[in-house]
């Protein structure tokens, strides 16, 4: 509903909501890995996409009313102790600079803001927040905005504002904690993790203009196929894949214009095919949706090792694509279980992880939906 009650609208204004208010025991969240499915990255270009969400992998959040407002560090993921300036030097190369502290507190700074901006009354109560995840890191599978989203969906429950506050606004704001960071990405990724399950999301310019958000339809998962999941334990990074390709973008080039467009066919032409539990044409789409990424984009920039995970799922007849802008790939294997073992044993040979791929289920409920 676009419209808020009158009784939200006092509530939202409630000078009253103290201390008192807020929940007294923990909350925990947990929010999926997402496998871009098709359409992407036309997102990012008022395209359309079809994503959905994984309980392969996941990232949780607690929250815990506290006397402080603390952000607790992870002890691996944000690691500031070392047993030599050797196992320093190590971390930095294998997991980069950054864990998963500066997320919450974008987040936090994020939600805090919208709230103020909306006339939206929170209560002064303070909590401390704290996380794990066991989301691959730089594979394409939205790690960092799995955990914004988890946090996200703390907040909402301590303050009891998750009824004041859009489901079709909270991807925005889980997309602009990372702006905050300097994360390059879409509102795709966002969308699938707050939804949960299998979404079809259209983008388009004027749904944008008008109200700043897509237009999102959830679809049964069970439209979906048997899948499996490839990635490599040492992914490049998939935060620098658009960069090229957007300023051209920006630029007006012609090519890449018209090429964002079909990208983004592939996923009206994928609604379809699921529909009609056509699987003959998803091979055919998903191996066309990485193709057009493919000339976008050029091999130099996707990487050796993302195109060979893709071309290992071909050797074996099998139709494959990115999850996001590289480090996994998401694979069909339209024969059956003799084609998977096919593929399984060309990513040993390989050294590349498979797995089957566990569709994650819508995780709105009753107050979300009515919001």
């Amino acid at each position: 509903m676009e419209g808020r009650t009158e009784e939200e609208e006092e509530e939202k204004m409630d000078p009253k909501s103290t201390v008192a208010d807020q929940p007294r025991a923990g909350i925990e969240h947990r929010s999926f890995a997402r496998i871009g499915f098709l359409g992407n990255p036309s997102d990012v270009y008022f395209g359309r996409t079809i994503s959905f969400t994984i309980g392969n992998f996941w990232a949780s959040v607690k929250l815990e009313p506290s006397q402080h407002l603390l952000i607790k560090p992870h002890p691996f993921h944000d690691l500031v102790r070392f047993t030599s300036l050797d196992h320093l030097v190590d971390r930095l190369q294998n997991e980069g600079y950054y864990g998963g502290v500066r997320l919450l507190m974008a987040i936090c700074k994020i939600f805090r803001n919208y709230c103020k901006d909306n006339a939206i009354q929170l209560h002064q109560g303070n909590f401390s927040l704290s996380y794990d995840t066991n989301i691959p890191r730089q594979t394409g599978l939205s790690g960092s905005s799995a955990i914004v989203s988890a946090a996200l969906n703390c907040l909402l429950d301590f303050y009891n504002v998750r009824h004041l506050i859009k489901v079709q606004v909270r991807p925005n704001l889980v997309l602009n904690a990372e702006k905050e960071l300097g994360i390059v990405a879409g509102l795709q990724d966002r969308v699938a993790q707050v939804y949960g399950g299998l979404v079809h999301m259209d983008f388009s310019k004027e749904h944008m203009d008008k109200l700043g958000h897509g237009i999102y339809s959830p679809m049964d998962i069970s439209l979906l196929p048997p899948l499996h999941l490839i990635y490599a334990e040492n992914p490049s990074d998939s935060g620098k894949v658009h960069s090229k390709v957007r300023q051209r973008w920006l630029d007006g080039d012609e090519f890449i214009i018209s090429s964002m467009k079909e990208v983004g066919n592939v996923a009206e032409e994928g609604r379809t095919a699921l529909l009609n539990k056509d699987h003959s044409k998803l091979v055919e789409l998903m191996n066309r949706n990485f193709d057009i990424r493919r000339r976008m984009f050029g091999d130099e920039c996707l990487g050796a090792m993302n195109i060979e995970m893709v071309e290992i799922a071909r050797r074996v007849g099998a139709a494959s694509k990115f999850t996001g802008s590289g480090g996994a790939v998401v694979v069909f294997c339209p024969e059956g279980p003799s084609q998977v073992k096919l593929l399984e044993e060309e990513c040993r040979k390989s050294g590349f992880k498979i797995q089957p791929v566990k569709i994650a289920p819508s995780c709105l409920n009753e107050s979300d939906i009515q919001s």
